[in-house]
């Protein structure tokens, strides 16, 4: 019997391990796999792109630069924000995770780059941003996708059933709401 292959609109299960300069920043196990909809960009372009074919089982490396991965880092991607206008300010510590409203009423998530008397400045690039990233994965499950998952475009379950539930609750969160760590902030944007 042949083994279920990676493909478009196929629901991958995972197990990687991500490093970055050597260091260990990620890691799910076989017992607790990630799951994604092949295809429907729920993942980093340049790891879909190495997992598209890969059979159940299949163990395997790879090495993501800037631009397949979180893009470069942008040094302008930054704000400088006179903490008088940040509710909770004396809350903040550098590297805190923030999520901040524009004036149109979206949501972006920052973090904490450096506080002053006077301002703190927030530091949009996404954390791995301007990184090389490597995985280290294996394929646990290949399954079809449900029509309802096709039509959503991700998985149902786990992190995206939280997403959903964010978004709706979504008028109870205020503008100052902020994360302890990057893990929670990346859960809420569903990386």
């Amino acid at each position: 019997m042949e083994m279920e292959r990676v493909a478009q609109g196929k629901v991958v299960s995972l197990a990687y391990t991500l490093t970055v300069d050597g260091q260990e920043v990620a890691r799910t196990e076989s017992n607790e796999p990630m799951e994604y909809l092949h295809g429907a960009q729920n993942i980093l372009p340049g790891l879909e792109a190495a997992l598209d074919g890969k059979a159940v089982g299949e163990r395997f490396s790879v090495t993501l630069p800037p631009d397949q991965a979180y893009g470069d880092y942008d040094n302008e991607d930054m704000e400088e924000i006179d903490r008088e206008d940040i509710p909770g300010a004396d809350q903040l510590e550098i590297g805190m995770v923030v999520e901040v409203e524009d004036e149109d009423g979206f949501s972006y998530i920052a973090h904490v780059r450096s506080i002053t008397s006077e301002t703190v400045v927030l530091d949009f690039n996404p954390p791995l941003a301007g990184k090389t990233l490597t995985y280290d994965v294996q394929v646990v499950e290949v399954r079809e996708a449900t029509e309802e998952e096709l039509a959503h475009g991700h998985v149902h379950g786990g992190i995206w059933e939280e997403e959903e539930d964010w978004e709706e609750d979504d008028e109870d969160w205020e503008e100052d709401e902020y994360y302890e760590d990057e893990d929670e902030a990346d859960s809420r944007n569903g990386r």
